[in-house]
């Protein structure tokens, strides 16, 4: 009687752990990352610098720890919420006194010669300390919302004094992000940011800011659990933050205005808070439809744009690979986003779809932003550009977020796989 012999195939039981990982995400996450090394490269070839193989560097150390992390069980996680928690609020506390200043600001730990920015790493360990919190909730209630708020408000407020503008916007769209698909009434969330739009109202327009009072108050009606209470509640709070906005207006410096409303129109200030937005748009509208030519852009060469291997790396996409390079960005960007929201709709459980789409919620909202304060449309407000810009903490940060949702779709059943 013979006997089927099989032949073990090495390569499957190495690849086997990984089956159900999604090589889509994987790949534009590390295209991007060299990508962004070319771009930085061509913006540093004429100043001597050599922060382009850093990025590259730091992109393995990445990669290499998402790669771990996506092995491991990620429910194990929700045990250790509050101890990375902890960590993170003790991280930002320790920059208050052994920080290091640049750029006017406080955020950065010198660890051996590695510059460590705590407030980026705040922003994979809140999303884990979320998720965690609003796994077992069906439909969580406004006391369950008001407590995570303040859970979240305790990092927000230690990045927000270093001052890191950025960075805190960031947590907010996380939050927001993480409330909605946690089934958190979409109302709640409307009156959550309420005040900063009657703020922006009342400075604009008086009857525009009545009536978004009113229109407050009726979504407080319909959706606040204690109808007249709430929509007093909510009546007041944006009446005050009204006023409040217009004290705080007028009590700011003519600079510090011109820093918050200068993209509205910098040719008012072409020197100084203008001067970024207008040199960004000059390199990209200069790149036209196929662009100048890697490590030929006359903006990017010539260095007219400060920061341009960080904030502004768009501006050099633009200029040197016009608008097919940018199209070609958007559209890795696009497959990103696309994929994280299959692994949180195919996640096994809620926690895990809660991670997937907390990582999205801290990507998206970057490239949103990073990419337009490079056309105009917001102020400068030193968000970096996802994998592309230069900065280790930021990038390994991304790493670390790609991990874990990667941890996520590795233990999915496999007939979900690319549903």
């Amino acid at each position: 009687m013979l006997h089927r012999i099989q032949v073990r195939n090495p390569w499957k039981s190495i690849f086997k752990p990984w089956e159900e990982a999604d090589p889509w995400l994987f790949g534009a996450c590390i295209a991007l990352t060299i990508f962004g090394g070319i771009m930085i490269h061509s913006v540093e070839i004429n100043q001597g610098l050599i922060n382009w193989w850093r990025h590259w560097v730091t992109g393995a150390v990445g990669l290499f720890l998402a790669i771990i992390i996506s092995r491991c069980r990620y429910q194990r996680l929700i045990e250790w919420k509050w101890p990375i928690y902890i960590l993170i609020n003790l991280s930002l506390i320790a920059v208050r006194f052994i920080g290091t200043t640049g750029l006017g600001a406080q955020r950065w730990i010198n660890i051996g010669g590695f510059y460590l920015q705590p407030s980026e790493f705040a922003k994979v360990g809140m999303i884990v300390t979320l998720a965690a919190l609003l796994h077992d909730k069906t439909v969580p209630t406004v006391g369950n919302m008001l407590r995570m708020l303040a859970i979240m408000a305790v990092p927000w407020g230690l990045i927000f004094a270093e001052p890191n503008l950025g960075t805190s916007l960031v947590f907010g769209a996380i939050t927001i992000g993480m409330f909605y698909w946690g089934n958190v009434n979409p109302g709640w969330l409307i009156l959550l940011f309420s005040p900063l739009i009657s703020v922006l109202f009342n400075n604009l327009s008086t009857p525009i800011w009545i009536g978004w009072v009113v229109v407050a108050g009726i979504i407080a009606w319909r959706t606040l659990p204690w109808p007249w209470l709430g929509t007093f509640g909510a009546v007041l709070v944006n009446v005050v933050s009204g006023h409040l906005g217009i004290i705080f207006w007028n009590v700011l410096k003519d600079y510090q205005k011109m820093r918050l409303t200068g993209f509205l129109n910098p040719e008012k200030d072409p020197l100084g808070s203008g001067y970024h937005l207008i040199q960004s748009r000059i390199a990209i509208g200069a790149g036209e439809l196929k662009g100048r030519g890697l490590f030929q852009g006359t903006q990017t060469q010539l260095n007219f744009i400060p920061e341009q291997h960080t904030d502004f790396i768009f501006s050099a996409i633009g200029e040197e690979l016009g608008f097919i390079g940018c199209i070609a960005v958007l559209l890795i960007f696009w497959i990103i986003c696309f994929r994280l929201v299959t692994i949180a709709q195919t996640a096994n459980d809620n926690f895990g779809s809660l991670l997937a789409i907390g990582v999205l919620s801290m990507l998206i909202f970057q490239v949103f932003v990073n990419i337009g304060m490079n056309i105009g449309l917001a102020p400068v407000t030193g968000i970096p550009l996802p994998f592309l810009s230069y900065g280790n903490a930021s990038l390994l940060s991304n790493f670390l977020g790609l991990g874990l949702v990667e941890a996520v779709a590795s233990q999915r059943q496999r007939n979900k796989r690319w549903n």
